[in-house]
């Protein structure tokens, strides 16, 4: 780890539900040892108002919370990045841009919540267990040796969180 932040960005395509809340838990949760990002190949504009709910319920602030493209943090003057996490399949799946500095890139991925129909308890439901699954994910990151930990070290341990049983 270098002396600043560890800074992670959060991949989804819209950029509305599970990448804003694995931004707003890790800014949370994180410490100053860590800065959160999120953004979106595709982004709808704004975030889901059921994302901003439960990060709300949770206690946590969404004062950060936009929906943005994926291309403000590519290009030479870019926030420097120490890790992509990809949180959809799509965005997975997808061309990403030339990430500066070469972070380590991972995937995490989650069902969309924001797919999800039925009644308003129902949605609320999906968005919460999405919350709790990037909650106990982020947790993992936290709780790993990054500085001690070589880039093939920390690639495999990163990956693996994003296999854990939901």
């Amino acid at each position: 780890m270098t002396d600043r932040p560890f800074c992670v960005l959060f991949l989804c395509t819209g950029n509305s539900a599970r990448s804003i809340l694995a931004e707003g838990l890790l800014r949370a949760r994180g410490g100053p040892g860590f800065q959160a990002f999120s953004a979106g190949s595709q982004p709808k504009g704004a975030p889901h108002p059921m994302a901003l709910e439960v990060l709300r319920d949770a206690g946590i602030p969404t004062d950060f919370a936009v929906s943005k493209s994926w291309e403000m943090f590519a290009g030479p003057s870019a926030q420097p990045l120490d890790l992509i996490v990809t949180v959809c399949d799509s965005a997975a799946a997808e061309q990403c841009p030339i990430w500066p500095g070469h972070p380590l890139t991972v995937h995490w991925g989650l069902p969309d919540p924001a797919t999800v129909e039925g009644s308003d308890d129902v949605v609320r439901e999906a968005f919460q267990e999405t919350c709790r699954a990037m909650r106990s994910r982020i947790d993992a990151l936290l709780a790993l040796p990054l500085a001690g930990l070589s880039q093939g070290d920390a690639k495999h341990r990163l990956s693996q969180i994003g296999k854990m049983e939901l």
